[in-house]
């Protein structure tokens, strides 16, 4: 069984940085693409941030320059670094990885069970 577990949720203030961590855990053989996903209250979820096996990175336009997703291959763990944080930023995080399993062919998408993160003064 395959787990994502987010954490470095949390209540920031406006213009202030966060950290957020998603680390995979249980059996498999490797990861192949992983990605943050926010879904605000009303909203549809969005996809935030993309990093390929070869860490090439995309960003949807409103977090440019803003957040940084990178990952760590020996932790099995992406990570959202979240600076100049606006009240728009306010949603529930969520991080997605396709993984590689015995006995599977191709890969298999996986969520995590999200991670609230709330801009406000």
């Amino acid at each position: 069984q395959v787990q994502l577990v987010e954490s470095g949720g949390g209540l920031v203030q406006p213009g202030g940085s966060r950290r957020l961590s998603c680390a995979a855990s249980g059996q498999f053989l490797g990861i192949d693409n992983m990605a943050w996903y926010r879904q605000a209250p009303g909203k549809q979820r969005e996809l935030v941030a993309h990093i390929s096996a070869g860490s090439v990175t995309t960003y949807i336009g409103s977090v440019k320059g803003r957040f940084t997703i990178s990952r760590d291959h020996a932790k099995d763990t992406v990570y959202l670094r979240m600076n100049s944080l606006k009240p728009e930023d306010t949603a529930v995080y969520y991080c997605k990885a396709y993984i590689r399993q015995r006995l599977v062919t191709g890969l298999l998408p996986y969520w995590g069970q999200g991670t609230q993160v709330t801009v406000s003064s």
